[in-house]
């Protein structure tokens, strides 16, 4: 495992593809998902030049913080999050990936003391396995979330089906993107809609020829 030729080669692949999709090549954020590993692992990568760390578990999320809170680095928590444990992270996080509750959002406005930067999670495949809120209940989820003060909702996260074929893929990231779009045009008070995360190691290729702004990659970095 080379961490300074996986990350470089992970970076001109992402611009490679942006640049054939007709976008500018430094459009897409490349995030670091290093649940696999331990901190000082998740310190060499961010030696070669990452500036933005996912993790998905709460107490694992905590620990690379502690251990990297000195570096100049953007905060994703990328996984599911209880209620019960938002007070313990949330004002760690700089961008939280999976709001998939009114409940949850309404907890986070609770205990935040800066604007947390959201996504908000769509089941776009509709797998009943897959967290996220279902395109026909945005409007009634919108229009409550409108409410908070400390929730910005900067775009759609989704996750494509881990078997999904490259056809199947492309037809849920456009379909994402296209809502994405819709929602940009509402223009909604703390709801910008101007991003799109989606697309991980396995699948990032399609994710960024579909507008992603933000992709999620981990077991590509450690290979």
């Amino acid at each position: 495992m080379n961490l300074q030729q996986n990350k470089d080669s992970i970076f001109r692949s992402v611009e490679r593809i942006a640049e054939k999709s007709n976008r500018l090549k430094n459009s897409v954020k490349i995030i670091a998902v290093t649940k696999y590993v331990d901190c000082e692992t998740a310190r060499q990568l961010v030696n070669t030049g990452i500036q933005h760390i996912g993790e998905n578990r709460v107490d694992k999320f905590l620990d690379k913080y502690q251990a990297l809170k000195n570096e100049n680095l953007t905060w994703h928590l990328i996984g599911s999050l209880q209620r019960r444990k938002v007070k313990d992270i949330i004002n760690y996080v700089d961008y939280f990936h999976a709001l998939d509750s009114i409940k949850l959002a309404q907890e986070i406005d609770k205990r935040a003391e800066h604007v947390i930067q959201c996504f908000l999670q769509v089941n776009i495949s509709k797998e009943a396995s897959k967290h996220g809120f279902q395109v026909e209940e945005l409007d009634d989820v919108l229009s409550e979330l409108e409410k908070l003060e400390n929730i910005r909702l900067v775009g759609l996260m989704t996750m494509a089906p881990f078997e999904a074929s490259h056809d199947e893929l492309n037809q849920i990231f456009e379909a994402t993107h296209q809502l994405q779009k819709e929602l940009q045009k509402k223009q909604l008070k703390n709801m910008p809609f101007t991003d799109l995360s989606m697309g991980m190691s396995r699948d990032y290729p399609e994710a960024i020829a579909n507008g992603a702004t933000y992709v999620r990659i981990g077991t590509a970095f450690f290979e």
